[in-house]
């Protein structure tokens, strides 16, 4: 290994099925943009408190579980064979193995279902839940429905004023610069009084607080957008609710990128609706950011 590829590694989850080949392929070309290792991770799982087989049916287990690891490498080192290739065979649940593995990671991509679950399954169980407690970001890779618009690559990043919303910028920021892409900075308003909006605010200039709030959100995003010089952010404050909104302006995008819960989100939900609705239905992979303790939510200068 080279040192452009020492440290942190660009983690994925690969259980030989459709989804996870779409991932590793995805986290392959991050960690060759990155020049990052790319390791290839597998989970054995035996589903019940006994193990009522012999210590031999078990060593046959593993050893199947471990061609699943070494066939994913291969694959990895034909995709991209400038990229040091690793595998891991660990136990315990897919989304438990990826979120203790992804600790240690640049990041960690996985497939928006694995072998389990019905047909008819959009999103599996350690698509949600790996983003939901994961405390670097994950990428969520669902096979490709529609491909990105041809010419120059672009990333939405979905802003709200939340804690994540601040990681998610920075990283939509990082992605465009590794693809020489572009960014669409998206916020979404409720007028006060709308049929959407909850409790309507007496005495209250909704027009007013929808131009304090543009302007906010266009200042934050040039602030932020002032580490990546070089990438072209274009700024989008639309009066759409944003599971509507995010999907559409991701339609012909590379990487959809929210935070992991926004301000719609209750305090018990550590996975906010509008996040678990883009994994489900987005046309693109969608890169999920973790709140930062160290960043809380942006404060009005």
């Amino acid at each position: 290994m080279n040192d452009g590829q020492a440290g942190r590694p660009v983690l994925v989850g690969y259980d030989d099925s459709t989804e996870s080949r779409h991932a590793l392929r995805w986290a392959v070309e991050e960690a060759r943009l990155r020049r990052r290792p790319v390791l290839v991770c597998h989970a054995l799982h035996w589903p019940y408190a006994t193990k009522p087989v012999s210590a031999e049916m078990m060593a046959q287990i593993e050893q199947v579980a471990q061609a699943v690891v070494d066939e994913g490498v291969h694959r990895a080192r034909e995709l991209a064979p400038e990229v040091d290739a690793r595998g891991l065979l660990a136990r315990g649940t897919p989304a438990a193995v990826l979120l203790e593995v992804g600790r240690e990671a640049e990041l960690t991509v996985l497939g928006s279902r694995g072998q389990g679950g019905f047909d008819d399954l959009r999103v599996g169980s350690a698509a949600v839940q790996v983003p939901a407690h994961c405390v670097t970001p994950v990428v969520v890779v669902r096979p490709e429905l529609r491909p990105p618009a041809a010419g120059a690559v672009r990333v939405v990043a979905g802003l709200d004023g939340s804690p994540a919303c601040r990681t998610a910028l920075d990283f939509a920021l990082d992605e465009a610069a590794l693809r020489l892409g572009t960014v669409t900075a998206l916020c979404c308003w409720t007028e006060c009084g709308s049929s959407s909006w909850p409790d309507p605010l007496p005495f209250v200039d909704s027009h007013a607080l929808r131009r304090g709030a543009e302007d906010r959100f266009r200042e934050v995003v040039t602030r932020l957008a002032g580490r990546h010089p070089d990438v072209p952010v274009t700024t989008e404050f639309v009066p759409e609710r944003p599971q509507r909104a995010l999907l559409a302006a991701a339609e012909d995008a590379a990487l959809l990128v929210l935070g992991n819960r926004g301000n719609e989100s209750r305090p018990c939900l550590l996975l906010g609706p509008v996040t678990q609705s883009a994994l489900a239905e987005a046309g693109c992979p969608v890169a999920v950011t973790p709140a930062s303790v160290l960043r809380p939510r942006i404060p009005p200068d």
